[in-house]
């Protein structure tokens, strides 16, 4: 790929790294928030499934500024980190928590079907042998869903490579620190000559995009496989 130019480069690496992260940091919370909402009742279970999916209903701008008003500098969340160095707004790790709010609802769902397809009858089972419920969920329903595991978090990276109107809302479009590759297109898009660099970052993004979905479906279909005959 030596025809992306400098800039081009900065924009894919940063965007590699923001979907790293944003992937990483929220996948253990979306195990946990797929398993909730597929296997427990407790008060306020709908809240929660309609809050995991809000990001999907509201546009991505008006969950970029919610961000900026409670993750900012002056925000009752941001402030407080702040005092110990922690900063999102307008940084790359801002980035990344944009980027893992706007992705998080396709992981849960991708997660939450896989372990509603797992027969509960497999954990009665272990429970009547005595292994608690954290030990049945870590011997036998995760090790079932890990295709679903996969699956969710590959869509979910791939979701966050794309994400723009949250992003550019909360850490805006600086060079180097939080031009992303949404963002690069959208800046050069803005000026003359500039289409040549967008579309080649349009090119980047769509053989990402694919690739993820193709990489999912053989990941997940292969894990299941050797799960099933094992």
């Amino acid at each position: 790929m030596d025809w992306l130019g400098p800039e081009e480069w900065r924009a894919v690496a940063l965007s590699l790294q923001v979907s790293f992260w944003a992937t990483l940091v929220s996948l253990p919370l979306g195990i946990l928030t797929a398993y909730a909402l597929a296997r427990l009742d407790f008060p306020g279970k709908q809240l929660l499934n309609g809050i995991v999916h809000l990001p999907l209903i509201l546009p991505p701008v008006v969950t970029g500024y919610l961000l900026l008003l409670g993750f900012g500098t002056r925000g009752p969340v941001g402030g407080i980190l702040a005092e110990f160095g922690i900063v999102f707004a307008f940084r790359w790790t801002g980035a990344a928590l944009a980027a893992g709010i706007m992705a998080f609802p396709l992981m849960v769902r991708a997660i939450r079907l896989s372990i509603e397809a797992v027969d509960p009858k497999l954990e009665q089972a272990s429970s009547t042998l005595g292994a608690s419920p954290a030990w049945v969920f870590l011997t036998v329903t995760l090790p079932m869903t890990l295709p679903g595991i996969i699956a969710g978090a590959i869509l979910a990276f791939a979701k966050a490579m794309g994400e723009f109107g949250a992003t550019i809302t909360f850490v805006s479009n600086i060079p180097g620190q939080t031009r992303t590759i949404p963002s690069a297109i959208y800046a050069f898009l803005q000026v003359p000559g500039g289409e040549g660099s967008a579309m080649k970052l349009v090119t980047v993004s769509v053989v990402v995009a694919m690739g993820a979905l193709l990489l999912s479906e053989v990941i997940s279909r292969r894990v299941a496989t050797r799960i099933g005959g094992a």
